[in-house]
Order: structure tokens, then C-alpha cells, then sequence
């Protein structure tokens, strides 16, 4: 058996952790609920009620049978008894002793000094008391009940203590006597923590804890167990006890395989080294994939990102192209409009300012003139001399019309411009379309390269389960699988399969790999069939 068919324990995983809550909010958990042994089959009804200041509602339990109430108020009453016994005796052999002993000046201030420890004593557990009959126990309230109880014992003991000499047999007796009734009323305090914790909580669970036996037989694995427990939250002592067998079997293989832990490849080595941090064999396992898996997702996204960013600048550089063939073609539309307006004026200027100054000559000379017919003459000479000005009026105007029809051109330029701007655009939009098209079937190429690897895992498994079926050496395991991988990735011819992609798969010299690609190409030219086995 190979350690890729390893059989391993599945690790039962608990619910999934939340983030943790303030104390007041974080009950520690309590025992599951034990029903009530009575000799009636009746279940006990429960009363609803509201927890103050929450809006939650809790349970109480109703309906106690006339045994069950008796019982109970004797229990309390014996209880307080108890602790009235205890508070009259500590009270009396540590005022006592603080007197003497302590160097208490007088005895009033030792007395005080034993109320106060007493009061704060009780103060505490009575606290402790109310929060878990209102769920919200408090669970590092009882470390100071704890200790003031000790040193209540330890005052108590001390108060039996012979003055001067050694120690008999009958002083470790008195002292034991003196501290016995403290300790049996924090056992009541905290059999009774537990009662009001499973009847408000009764849907509470909390697995079991370490066995004591676990720890007299083995301390230190049980202390290691216990710290695993603690510091990775494992819920039960079972789930613990199953990720150290589970860890303990693979170790087992491990050595099986390759005859010493030291020679196994890392990555098989994972479980053991990640062992500290609560991993199982499986997620240990699992790590490389993942790995692969992120950075191959990295990957893709930057390549992504890199081309999502070249589109986004092509683009920017066609529609600045765009932009400026427009602003080009407005430029020279208006200049084209303006230089035809300009020379318009010029001509008609000009052709009036000759008209006029001809006309002034001809009257000045006709005035001059005696002779009127000299003058008429001259007349129709400035006539002719006008009408000439208007016939080069209307040729400036011809003009003028022709640089119009220049302008109008120059605009129709500047709507193909905005043709073949739009013809851009639509040329960009389809080219997008033919990239998400690409896309798709880039997609559909990866899903059929997964449903290949799929298959030929599928195929792998059934070779190796038809090498266990076999009972074959791991060396001919090993050649079989160099086979498969001549017909995978080197397309059937053993020369095409590199001894690298051989040494990385085993980690062997390149003398052995030879060797196992030569076996292979045996096998094959025998008639070795992976599908036909």
C-alpha cells in the first residue's frame, strides 16, 4: 500500500469558530444535560422567561415532583449549614491566629481582617452564583474563590500548628481538621455552579476532557495532548486522541515506504511538521495543491490585469487619434471660410475705390473742359470704366462663391472624418466582442483540459489499484508509472519523456530515472496497457 492510498481518519470538525466575545458574553461550556432520575415518566415542563437588560429568553424548570422539591430545599439547607459551620470555625481559628501569629495589633483588627476574607469569599461565590443562573457565567471568577479558600485553609491549618517543637502525627491530623470543612464547601459551591449551569443551559454541549487515569499512566504525551487541545480547539478529548493516532499511523507508512522519516520527500514530510499547528494528515497533504492553486490564480489575474490595461490604453490612443482628426478638420474649415470672407471684401473695396476716384477724374475733367462734348465723352469713358469695375465685381463674387464651395468641401471632409471615426468605434466595439468570444473558448479549453486531468487521475487511481490487486515491489510500482507517463507526456516514444520530469517525480539520481524510463519502454514494447492493466 502507497501513501497516496494511505487509509486515513477523517477528523470530525466541529462548528465554525466565531470571533471571540467579551467574558460576560462567553460562557464556558458546561456538561450536557442528564435527565432527572425519578421514578415517574413525566418530563418536566419549562416556564419562559426574560433575561434583564437582553431580550433573550431562558428556561426554567417546572412541575418537580414533591421528592424532587424536598430534596432539593434540603440540599440548600444543608448547604448553608454547612457554610455557617465553616464561617464560625474559620473565623475563630484565623482571628485567632492573625492575632497571635500575623502580629495583628489587637484583636478587633484580626477580626476584621477574617470578615473581610470571609464576606469577600462569599460575596464571589454568591456572584458566580447569579451569573450562571442568568447564563452569562463569568469563568475566571472562581480563581479568586479559589485562592482566598486556600489561604483560608492554609490560615486554618496554620492556626493547629504547634508553637515550638516538631510536628507529631496528631498536629498533621488538628491541621488537616481544620481545613477540611472549607474545602468541602467549595466542592457544594461548586456542585451547585454546575446544577444552575445545566438546568438554565440544558442544550449546553461540552465534550469530555482528558481522563485522570490518561495522566498518572502517560504525564507528558497527556500534557502534549492537553496543550494541542487548548491551543487549537479541539473540541474533544476523542477528536484529539484520533488526530494523534491518525498522525502516529502516517509517521508508520511514512517509515514503511521510504525506511526512515528523514529520506521522505518534503512534501510528504508536511504532516509532521504542520502537526504543531493542528493540522491533520489530509489538510498537511492539501497545502502544496493550494499553494499551486493561489499562485496560479495570482497569476492569471495579473496577466489579466496587464491585458485589461493594454485595451484600456489602446483605446485611449484611438480616441485621441479621433479627437484630434476632428479639431484638425474644424481648424481648417474655419480658416477655409474665413481667408473666402476676407478676400470677398478686398475685391469689393478695391472695385469701389477705382470707381469712385474714376468718377471724380472724369467730372474734374469735364468741368475743366470747354468743350461739352469733350466732357461727354469723357462721361461715357467713366461709364464704361464703371461698368468694367462691376464686371470685376461680380468676378470677385465668382471668387468668392468659389472659395465657398472650398469651404463646403472642407466640411463634407470633416463629416467623412466623423464617418470613419464612427466606423473606428464600431471596428473597436466588434473587436471587444471577437476578445470576449476568445475568452469564451479559452474558458472552454481550460474546462476540457480539467475534465483531461480528471481522466487521467481516474486513470492513474485504477492503475494503482490494479497494482495493489498485483502486490507489486514499490521499483516496478515506480516503472509502471514512468509507462503511464511515456504514454501521458510523451506521447507513447520514451526518448520524448525527459529524465527530469522522471527525477522530479521520484526523487532518484538521473542514473536511476534512466534506468526506470528503459524498464518502461520494456514493459510497453511487451504489451503493458494501463487501460487493459
Amino acid at each position: 500500500m502507497t501513501l497516496a492510498t494511505l487509509p486515513l481518519t477523517n477528523r470530525q470538525t466541529g462548528p465554525a469558530p466565531v470571533a471571540p466575545s467579551p467574558a460576560s458574553e462567553a460562557p464556558p461550556p458546561t456538561s450536557d444535560t442528564a435527565t432527572a432520575a425519578s421514578g415517574t415518566t413525566a418530563h418536566a415542563s419549562e416556564t419562559a422567561a426574560t433575561t434583564p437588560g437582553t431580550g433573550r429568553r431562558w428556561s426554567l424548570p417546572g412541575d418537580l415532583t414533591r421528592a424532587q422539591t424536598y430534596t432539593a430545599a434540603a440540599i440548600v439547607a444543608a448547604a448553608l449549614a454547612l457554610a455557617g459551620i465553616g464561617l464560625y470555625l474559620s473565623f475563630e481559628h484565623v482571628a485567632v491566629f492573625a492575632h497571635d501569629r500575623l502580629k495583628f495589633a489587637t484583636l478587633g483588627k484580626a477580626r476584621l481582617f477574617t470578615v473581610g476574607v470571609d464576606v469577600g469569599i462569599l460575596v464571589l461565590i454568591a456572584l458566580d452564583l447569579l451569573m450562571a443562573w442568568l447564563r452569562r457565567p463569568i469563568g475566571w471568577v472562581r480563581f479568586p474563590v479559589w485562592l482566598l479558600t486556600g489561604a483560608t485553609i492554609v490560615l486554618n491549618a496554620a492556626s493547629a500548628a504547634p508553637a515550638a517543637g516538631a510536628w507529631t502525627a496528631l498536629d498533621y491530623v488538628a491541621a488537616f481538621a481544620h481545613g477540611i470543612v472549607p474545602v468541602l464547601f467549595i466542592a457544594i459551591v461548586e456542585v451547585g455552579k454546575t446544577a444552575i449551569d445545566r438546568v438554565v443551559r440544558p442544550d449546553a454541549q461540552d465534550g469530555p476532557g482528558v481522563p485522570v487515569h490518561r495522566w498518572f499512566l502517560a504525564p507528558a504525551p497527556t500534557f502534549a495532548l492537553w496543550r494541542r487541545m487548548k491551543l487549537w480547539a479541539l473540541a474533544t478529548y476523542t477528536e484529539a486522541v484520533e488526530l494523534d493516532k491518525e498522525l502516529r499511523v502516517y509517521r508508520v507508512m511514512l517509515e514503511r515506504e521510504y525506511g526512515s522519516v528523514r529520506k521522505a520527500p518534503s512534501d510528504a514530510r508536511l504532516p509532521l511538521t504542520m502537526a504543531r499547528y493542528g493540522l491533520t494528515v489530509a489538510e498537511a497533504l492539501a497545502l502544496p495543491q493550494e499553494a499551486t492553486e493561489r499562485a496560479q490564480a495570482l497569476r492569471d489575474a495579473e496577466e489579466a490585469a496587464r491585458v485589461a490595461a493594454k485595451e484600456r490604453e489602446a483605446d485611449r490612443a484611438t480616441e485621441a487619434e479621433i479627437a484630434a482628426i476632428r479639431r484638425a478638420g474644424a481648424v481648417q474649415a474655419a480658416r477655409t471660410e474665413v481667408d473666402a470672407s476676407t478676400s470677398r471684401t478686398e475685391v469689393l473695396a478695391a472695385a469701389e475705390v477705382a470707381a469712385a476716384e474714376r468718377s471724380a477724374t472724369a467730372e474734374t475733367a469735364a468741368v475743366e473742359s470747354a468743350s461739352v462734348a469733350e466732357a461727354e465723352a469723357r462721361r461715357a469713358a467713366a461709364e464704361q470704366r464703371a461698368a468694367e469695375a462691376r464686371q470685376r465685381a461680380a468676378e470677385a463674387d465668382q471668387a468668392a462663391a468659389e472659395v465657398e464651395r472650398d469651404a463646403s468641401e472642407a466640411r463634407r471632409r470633416a463629416a467623412e472624418d466623423e464617418a470613419r471615426e464612427e466606423a473606428a468605434r464600431t471596428a473597436t466595439e466588434r473587436a471587444r466582442q471577437d476578445r470576449a468570444e476568445a475568452e469564451k473558448l479559452a474558458a472552454e479549453a481550460e474546462q476540457g483540459a480539467a475534465e483531461a486531468r480528471r481522466r487521467a487521475a481516474e486513470a492513474e487511481r485504477a492503475a494503482v489499484e490494479a497494482e495493489d490487486e498485483l502486490s507489486l515491489t514499490p521499483r516496478d510500482r515506480k516503472i509502471r508509472k514512468v509507462a503511464r507517463m511515456i504514454l501521458t507526456e510523451g506521447g507513447g516514444h520514451p526518448e520524448h519523456l525527459p529524465l527530469e520530469s522522471v527525477m522530479a517525480a521520484f526523487t532518484v539520481s538521473q542514473t536511476t530515472a534512466s534506468e526506470y524510463r528503459t524498464a518502461a519502454a520494456q514493459i510497453l514494447a511487451e504489451g503493458y496497457n494501463p487501460q487493459g492493466r
